[in-house]
């Protein structure tokens, strides 16, 4: 067994929810939890979808970046 402790530079994370409030919840919580990895947000990308209920769809791509 061997243990790897290589920086992670770059790590990209999709996210979907019913509501915005969830996907909000969401993302903010992964944010906390990769700041203990020492990663920091580089961008969001969010978007909204119509469901054929008449729902909307909220998805959501962080990229994250290994602090300098």
């Amino acid at each position: 067994m061997s243990l790897s402790l290589e920086r992670i530079e770059d790590k990209v994370e999709f996210f979907e929810a019913a509501t915005l409030q969830k996907l909000e919840y969401l993302v903010n919580e992964k944010i906390d939890q990769n700041r203990a990895l020492l990663l920091e947000v580089h961008h969001i990308s969010h978007q909204v979808s119509p469901l054929e209920n008449g729902k909307l769809y909220y998805s959501a791509v962080v990229h994250f970046k290994g602090k300098k």
